[in-house]
């Protein structure tokens, strides 16, 4: 049986993994997110990592811990705690503590099951600026994410995305938007199967726009334990924006 954590325990724990770093706006194993929070009194963690090579350089987190409460009915909590590696071509790799990501998810509309209606959710973060930005592992400046995400499920086929502003503060840098949508099938009840696609504006001044794909799965091997993976690459400026990237995670439930 799963069992309850008291919220207060959970913050408290969440606060302690403040060295954390930047990690993609994500619903795992994919960037775009939905607006299903975790039940009351139930919660999740993720143990993960997950990459992004461009022309030159290849950064991400191994390994990163992300956890999810749900702290009140239809309210969810949520902290990302990684560590952070960056490895340009022919200079010294980096390692160590990145970004720190907080948020809280809270459902405001839900499904109508026999009908068109829609959940839906805002899911606002922060990133905190605990990395080193000189050696690649943080961005150096606090950022603000304000998206919103709908979903909708037809049968075994589940629909979600939507998309939010970035205020991206600092030298060099530039506010920007991020939006995606990914369809999703349950083909077992032990497996699901989804492709994405998503689009976001130029984050640095004189940068480049980028348009990707992701296709991931889920595997359940209980209740409480699953594996999450996904791979792809970018459509557009790729060798400067995603040339390739991946997501891997074991997460369990209670």
């Amino acid at each position: 049986m799963r069992r309850a954590w008291d919220w207060r325990t959970w913050l408290a724990g969440a606060t302690l993994l403040g060295a954390a770093a930047r990690a993609a706006e994500a619903g795992a194993p994919f960037r775009t997110d939905d607006p299903v929070p975790d039940d009351y009194q139930h919660g999740e963690v993720y143990f993960f990592s997950t990459a992004t090579h461009v022309d030159g350089d290849t950064s991400g987190t191994l390994p990163g811990i992300d956890l999810n409460y749900g702290v009140l009915p239809d309210m969810q909590l949520h902290a990302i705690a990684p560590l952070a590696f960056d490895a340009p071509s022919g200079n010294g790799k980096s390692f160590g503590a990145g970004d720190t990501e907080l948020g809280i998810k809270y459902r405001f509309m839900h499904e109508d099951e026999s009908g068109w209606r829609p959940q839906i959710a805002i899911f606002p973060t922060v990133e905190l600026p605990t990395g080193s930005k000189t050696r690649g592992l943080g961005t150096g400046s606090a950022q603000f994410f304000l998206p919103v995400w709908i979903q909708k499920t037809f049968g075994a086929w589940t629909t979600y995305g939507g998309g939010g502003y970035w205020h991206n503060p600092g030298a060099g840098n530039k506010d920007y938007w991020f939006t995606g949508w990914l369809v999703q099938r349950q083909v077992t009840d032990a497996l699901a199967v989804g492709a994405e696609l998503f689009h976001q504006t130029a984050d640095t001044v004189g940068g480049s726009e980028s348009t990707g794909f992701n296709i991931g799965a889920i595997y359940d091997f209980s209740e409480n334990y699953n594996l999450l993976v996904s791979a792809g690459r970018g459509l557009e400026n790729a060798a400067k924006t995603n040339a390739f990237s991946y997501y891997a995670a074991f997460q369990w439930t209670f």
